[in-house]
């Protein structure tokens, strides 16, 4: 349970298109396109507040935009997103995106099924619905029921499912609500053989699952925030509680907390036969401890595995008496380890499946016996069978180069099920007969786009130490390599992060206007285990933006687009990775998208869960940690220069990464920049860091990310 990841979801990978694109020149020579005046509202300086690091006076002007409930701070915001729509609605073809967006969204989308209690169930859109519904069928050839329609929850989608889980007998389902795109969500209970809600309603869970066992379940929570506070305080205590169905919340029994480290959080989960109940804690993005019980024993104590935060272990199940446990320890590309419950010291510890030495065992699922084992191979996934002895039996024949994305299966079962996608191909879902290990199409969606005229290509490049770091690029097969095609450029680089290929329809315009699209495996991800993620943290974080400067040169030397139409794009941390990166090298980019990014690096973990994020970051109250973080911190290098066409895009619900950062950060630029590129924020109301976001407002800003690219790039559109 990665609940604390600085990311998460704004990966907006591409889409590939459709069979309208013609002659590779086209579209792609310049138009004759007018600059689009812009006046930015004026923003208060407050010149008296300063901070003192170790000596060095640090001035922090727009710190006022930090209280996002005054009246100010909210002034601001409606001025600038005045400002902001303005410029967007006098894009001419910004509607003709929009509507062309829809058309490729609009197809069904299934979810990966699992099995309940005999019976079946999966995610299912139908295309447009602002979020995904809940079916139940009896068998996998009957008539597929609604269980539960998140669409109900609100009437503009802004209210989203967050975690969804049965009861052991499928009597009932738990789940969570977020409102407005925040992190916090309520627990809710529904009765699924009468039909009806439960009147049990928990507050204030938040970074939770729900571990069934027995007649209620365990949850993670933390103590009521102060109001007005609720989405900026910093979340301290969090703690582990189980609730019995039926009963008020405040007769919760406390599992586990850790009072001596209130930046501790902890959650809980239960193997498949309820037999064990494992703590998991964090205090930062990786590394975890980890302590279980059986249940079945009286008066059974919490029995310590790792008492140190240095590295990962995820419980998958238990054989027998005998814990199921991934982890790197000892391991950088991790291994599977058997835990005894009778003795669970680490010189009692099998590896059932060494670790690879060149791919990342991402995770294992227990079916039929066998183990089903996912992989990283050169960022993209191989999926393996073992049987139980650990053996290896074979790989799974994959369709191409592509991820894998949720396995379902149970001990029990001789059919198991995973979805897998690649740039080319939408999410597919795929069924595996346990004997013969051959998988089969399950579920295939159709859309508007033809894929056999696109091919996606992976590269290595040398980044400036010499480190060679791939690239996925996808691109019409007949592309011209002249410098002139509108390029996106994604990254990530943090978090032990994997940026692995996925599918979108958002970035079928792009391609289908002669466009690129390149994601980079920049180091700080995960994509090569944990030594590719540590060269990329702390102060070694240069490498992060070093590999994607790299990257942003290639595409340009090899004449695949110019300076002039290379747009780069990152979310969260790779909000972080964009202003860094346009801040260092504004003469390298035409257009630049850091979106809920991480901006303020002296600051950062003052809010919410923020300070989990020091284990990448280093943090600004360490001597030897903040010159690291002032040389590149976005919001701290931004100077008087021509900075490229920017677009800054945050959300006023997003309680991971605060507004604040982005709030800050277009202050600053708007006032140092000295070209005729705007400098705009969009400010997305009651959305938060992306997870839930419904799919109207998906498309909302799609159109304007594209709309805005193709723009300031003076590129024609096909429609």
């Amino acid at each position: 349970m990665k609940f604390l990841l600085c990311s998460l979801s704004l990966i907006l990978l591409f889409h590939s298109a459709c069979n309208r694109a013609g002659d590779p020149k086209s579209n792609t020579a310049s138009m004759d396109i007018k600059q689009i005046p812009v006046t930015y509202p004026p923003t208060r300086q407050d010149s008296t507040v300063a901070d003192d690091y170790f000596g060095t006076i640090i001035k922090d002007p727009y710190r006022w935009l930090e209280d996002d409930q005054s009246a100010e701070t909210k002034d601001w915001v409606t001025k600038q997103n005045i400002v902001t729509n303005g410029y967007l609605s006098q894009i001419p073809y910004r509607d003709k995106i929009k509507k062309r967006l829809e058309q490729i969204y609009n197809f069904e989308k299934f979810g990966t099924p699992f099995k309940k209690a005999g019976k079946y169930y999966f995610f299912k859109n139908d295309g447009l619905q602002n979020q995904s519904v809940l079916y139940v069928q009896e068998n996998l050839n009957a008539e597929a029921k609604v269980a539960l329609d998140p669409n109900t929850f609100s009437t503009d989608g802004t209210a989203s499912l967050g975690e969804a889980t049965l009861s052991k007998d499928g009597r009932y389902l738990g789940y969570t609500v977020s409102k407005g795109g925040s992190d916090w969500r309520t627990i809710f209970v529904k009765d699924m053989q009468e039909g009806k809600m439960l009147p049990d309603q928990l507050q204030w869970a938040k970074f939770t699952g729900l571990a069934w066992q027995g007649n209620g379940f365990y949850y993670t929570r933390y103590p009521e925030p102060k109001k007005g506070s609720e989405l900026t305080s910093v979340n301290q205590l969090g703690a582990v509680y189980y609730h019995q169905l039926g009963t008020a919340q405040s007769a919760d029994r406390l599992v586990y907390t850790d009072k001596a480290h209130p930046n501790r959080s902890f959650g809980a989960g239960t193997t498949e036969d309820q037999r064990f109940l494992y703590v998991t804690g964090f205090e930062s993005t990786s590394g975890n401890v980890l302590y279980f019980k059986d249940l079945t024993a009286d008066k059974s104590d919490f029995t310590p595995v790792s008492t140190s935060f240095e590295h990962d272990f995820t419980v998958i199940d238990n054989l027998g008496d005998k814990l199921l446990v991934l982890t790197n320890h000892k391991a950088p590309n991790k291994r599977l380890i058997l835990i005894s419950a009778n003795n669970a010291s680490e010189q009692n510890w099998e590896t059932l499946i060494p670790e690879d030495s060149t791919d990342v065992l991402e995770s294992a699922v227990l079916c039929g016996g066998r183990i089903v084992c996912n992989y990283l191979h050169n960022a993209s996934n191989a999926l393996r069978v073992f049987g139980e002895n650990g053996q290896m039996i074979q790989e799974v024949k994959l369709p191409e180069i592509g991820s894998v994305g949720e396995i379902s299966g149970r001990k029990e079962d001789s059919q198991a099920f995973f979805s897998f996608t690649s740039f080319l191909r939408p999410m597919t879902i795929y069924s595996i007969d346990m004997s013969d290990l051959s998988p089969q199409v399950f579920k295939a969606p159709k859309l508007d786009f033809n894929p056999d005229l696109f091919t996606t290509e992976q590269v290595f490049y040398q980044s400036m130490d010499g480190t060679q770091v791939p690239m996925f690029i996808t691109r019409k097969k007949n592309i011209a390599y002249d410098g002139a095609n509108p390029t996106l450029l994604y990254g990530y680089g943090g978090f032990n992060i994997s940026i692995t290929p996925s599918f979108s329809a958002s970035r079928a315009v792009l391609l289908e206007n002669n466009g690129i699209y390149a994601v980079a495996n920049i180091r700080g991800g995960g994509e090569f285990g944990e030594k590719w993620h540590k060269a990329g943290t702390k102060c070694q974080k240069q490498n992060v933006f070093n590999d994607f400067i790299g990257a942003a040169e290639y595409l340009i030397a090899k004449k695949y687009t110019s300076r002039e139409r290379l747009a780069i794009q990152g979310g969260s941390n790779g909000g972080l990775l964009v202003g860094a990166c346009m801040t260092q090298r504004p003469d390298l980019f035409g257009v630049c998208f850091p979106q809920v990014g991480v901006l303020d690096m002296l600051r950062y973990h003052k809010f919410t869960i923020g300070f989990a994020w020091a284990t990448d970051y280093g943090r600004s109250d360490n001597k030897d940690e903040f010159p690291c973080l002032l040389k590149y911190s976005p919001l701290h290098n931004i100077k008087k220069t021509a900075y490229p066409a920017t677009l800054i895009t945050t959300a006023d619900h997003d309680d991971r990464v605060v507004p604040a950062h982005s709030f800050k950060f277009a202050a600053a630029m708007q006032e140092f920049q000295q070209g005729e590129n705007p400098v705009l924020i969009r400010i997305e109301t009651s959305a938060g860091h992306g997870a839930g976001k419904p799919t109207s407002k998906i498309l909302e800003e799609a159109a304007d990310i594209i709309s805005f690219m193709l723009f300031n790039m003076k590129m024609q559109v096909i429609y």
